[in-house]
């Protein structure tokens, strides 16, 4: 997923700097404006062909350049781990979790409930319950085991430094009975303490904050050639926002939440003073 993406970062940037639009460069490729589009966002497969008449378009003659372009699309063509789960995921969610997979930083803001990556078991079965009512119980399992598979990444050799603060109305919403909200609180405090987590807790006490549009997530990579990417999800879509200037408004907002809110160990305080009321 990463290479899909670095390979569609780098299509765009050619197209920008040879102030080519998109619908020539559909053109070019005997497709649409919107498959360049999602090509650039790394969100459809690419076909090599394709790829070889976009760099000539582009301007791209040097052969080693070319190569090493070329070579990224097996790499990008490649489905991850989370392809198998395609049949219970919004079309939109799939792009995520491959980028989830391989930030080494993950800052978030969550206000409706927990983060999907710090979720129990028994909690994250009540949301997604709550999320596909009248679905089939097979694909809401699925859903949960999904999300599960998703969180191995904070305990794996590279795990990413995870940054996440939750608005208090998140832990005191419940999904699930007093035992699954005492679990997942409990679950919360324990996580908080591991080495590549920063958990805050904006109380209510504060009032009005930086993170007044929503939640929002921020992903950031190792690879040079790869932009910060904004992730913002609605009903029925998200958003990926890697332009600098939009990425750049969603880091001052997150700082702020970041100065603003309780530190971790006065945000630990806080979630043990919430599971003794609980």
């Amino acid at each position: 997923m990463v290479r899909r993406i670095l390979l569609g970062s780098h299509l765009r940037r050619l197209r920008e700097g040879r102030g080519i639009t998109r619908e020539a460069a559909g053109y070019s490729i005997r497709a649409s404006e919107s498959k360049i589009s999602r090509m650039e966002l790394g969100r459809v497969s690419f076909k090599t062909r394709d790829v070889e008449d976009l760099l000539t378009l582009y301007g791209i003659t040097d052969e080693a350049e070319r190569t090493s372009l070329l070579s990224l699309v097996k790499e990008a063509n490649v489905a991850g781990w989370w392809h198998s789960y395609s049949d219970v995921l919004p079309n939109w969610f799939p792009t995520y979790v491959g980028l989830e997979g391989a930030a080494h930083l993950i800052r978030s803001y969550e206000v409706q409930f927990v983060h999907g990556l710090l979720q129990t078991e028994a909690y994250a079965h009540a949301v997604v319950s709550r999320g596909m009512k009248g679905a089939a119980a097979a694909d809401i399992e699925r859903r949960v085991a999904l999300r599960l598979e998703r969180q191995k990444c904070l305990v794996a050799e590279n795990a990413p430094e995870f940054q996440v603060i939750l608005d208090e109305a998140a832990l005191r919403r419940p999904y699930g009975d007093r035992a699954v909200m005492r679990g997942q609180l409990q679950h919360l405090i324990d996580l908080s303490e591991r080495p590549n987590v920063r958990l805050q807790i904006m109380p209510f006490s504060f009032g009005g904050h930086s993170g007044e549009s929503g939640s929002f997530t921020i992903l950031s990579f190792t690879e040079s050639d790869l932009s910060d990417v904004v992730y913002m999800e609605q009903l029925t879509s998200a958003l990926y926002l890697d332009k600098r200037e939009d990425v750049g408004q969603y880091e001052t907002a997150m700082k702020q939440l970041q100065q603003d809110s309780p530190g971790p160990a006065e945000s630990r305080d806080l979630l043990r003073g919430l599971l003794q009321l609980s």
